[in-house]
């Protein structure tokens, strides 16, 4: 039942993928949880509050992710709600490696340590949330899937990009705002 549910991006796959067992997705909206379950956000899945949603290289995303890229979508803070845990986050800021300079402050589970999103202090009414929270797995590969790449440049050889995105050799963020 599962793997039918997973072949139909319509419909909503949930796996049991946390401890928490509670994640939703519906029209226009669905939840982001931490890996403990902890920390659980609401957001929108389309516009006005549904930004945009891409994949950066740059080395920051690296190293906050223990990976080689941020697989990432921007939220309008307006429509983004802290269903459960908002008192459970921790934040770290920082601006030193920051290619455009700006302060990024990140807001982790303080339990599981799950990076839950990021906020810049160039546009502090948006919260860059991490798309690998995300509950429903098919918003993943539908409504979530990545429209942009980043820091091109900084990708690893063994990683060809995102097919159909468009690809940005630095972070010219203005340029798909």
């Amino acid at each position: 039942m599962a793997a039918a549910a997973a072949n139909d991006a319509s419909k909503p796959y949930i796996p049991l993928n946390s401890g928490a067992g509670d994640g939703w997705s519906k029209e226009g909206e669905a939840t982001a949880t931490c890996f403990c379950g902890t920390v659980q956000l609401a957001f929108p899945t389309q516009g006005p509050g549904l930004i945009n949603s891409f994949v950066c290289n740059c080395t920051d995303c690296r190293k906050i992710t223990a990976s080689m890229f941020g697989s990432v979508f921007t939220v309008d803070s307006k429509y983004l709600t802290h269903v459960r845990g908002r008192d459970n986050l921790t934040s770290y800021s920082q601006s030193h490696t920051i290619a455009s300079g700006n302060t990024m402050t990140n807001y982790f589970c303080s339990t599981c340590g799950t990076l839950l999103y990021r906020v810049s202090s160039r546009s502090p009414g948006q919260n860059i949330l991490r798309i690998g929270t995300i509950d429903d797995f098919n918003l993943h590969e539908t409504k979530l899937r990545p429209q942009v790449e980043l820091f091109v440049k900084d990708r690893v050889s063994w990683f060809t990009g995102v097919e159909g995105a468009k690809q940005v050799e630095d972070g010219a963020w203005d340029d798909f705002h």
